[in-house]
């Protein structure tokens, strides 16, 4: 029998922080993991002021779409800079080799939700990382 997924409390879902005390620290919450994990990824994020989500990277074969919740940060699409607050949309199409990643420079941690597929043959490239390597 597969695990059933009901509504649940996103306050009661594990916070996870990655890259902590660092200038890429993120928090953030699997939502759509709460009961197994689901085939679209859903994660309530936070990144705190001064932090951003580097390096910049773009996906082979997976979508994302980001909602902002609150506070703003800079979302940088390539060599565009877009500044993002509560109610803002953005859509990184799979295959679009335009390279994004966000930065907090407010004063309040920019809060989003980041909604993924999840392919196994997807690969990410890192355009400004040792190679611009793909990574599965």
């Amino acid at each position: 029998m597969e695990p059933r997924k009901r509504p649940l409390d996103p306050q009661a879902v594990p916070l996870e922080t990655w890259y902590a005390g660092t200038e890429r620290e993120i928090r953030g919450r699997a939502l759509s993991d709460v009961g197994g994990a689901a085939r679209v990824g859903v994660g309530l994020m936070e990144l705190p002021p001064g932090c951003n989500t580097g390096p910049a990277h773009w996906h082979s074969h997976e979508e994302e779409h980001l909602y902002a919740l609150s506070g703003t940060a800079v979302l940088h699409l390539g060599n565009e800079q877009h500044r993002l607050e509560a109610g803002a949309y953005v859509c990184f199409p799979a295959s679009q080799a335009i390279a994004h990643h966000l930065e907090n420079r407010g004063v309040e941690p920019f809060v989003f939700l980041i909604i993924g597929e999840r392919i196994a043959e997807d690969r990410v490239t890192y355009p400004d990382g040792p190679g611009g390597e793909d990574v599965p």
